[in-house]
């Protein structure tokens, strides 16, 4: 079975931006991509998100992260927001350098919670940068129809672009 990919929406922002939402998803689709390529205003590099809007402790997630010289993991549970799942560039790193980030979700119509898979990598013409991989679930059973994406402290700055994008199987 091939994979096709149908671009949902597209957004770049134009000016420094708190939070971004996909708020149209239609339930045409077996899974969800979204694409980030984002930099934050501000020193804290994690990009939370949330679905439906949701804000219960009903989300958790776990990482590994490395930053050239180490590696760390770490864990989250009954939280209000997917964390610890993925990086972006910051302010202190090379000026104009954007990271990447990929989250899936396969099955985001069905009737069972939602898992997700995710991976990061900050930008940095430097020795210091990192890369993460990170697994969460949204304990919900409600199918996705909106997704928000949000640093934790600061703002997204211009020009980050998002990405969502449905795939089919067929």
């Amino acid at each position: 079975m091939a994979n096709t990919y149908t671009l949902i929406e597209a957004k770049t922002l134009t000016t420094t931006t708190a939070s971004v939402t996909f708020s149209t998803i239609p339930a045409t689709y077996t899974d969800l991509l979204l694409k980030i390529s984002s930099r934050n205003n501000d020193i804290y590099n994690e990009i939370h998100f949330r679905f439906n809007g949701n804000t219960g402790n009903n989300y958790s997630g776990i990482n590994v992260y490395g930053n050239g010289s180490s590696a760390i993991s770490s864990s989250s549970s009954s939280i209000s927001s997917l964390q610890n799942l993925t990086v972006q560039s910051v302010s202190t790193q090379t000026a104009s350098t954007f990271g990447n980030v990929e989250l899936y979700i396969p099955n985001y119509t069905s009737s069972n919670n939602k898992s997700i898979s995710a991976d990061g990598v900050q930008e940095n013409n430097a020795t210091s940068a990192q890369a993460m991989l990170g697994a969460g679930l949204w304990a919900q059973t409600n199918a996705i129809t909106s997704i928000e994406a949000f640093p934790s402290i600061g703002s997204f700055v211009q020009y980050s672009t998002f990405y969502l994008y449905g795939i089919s199987n067929s």
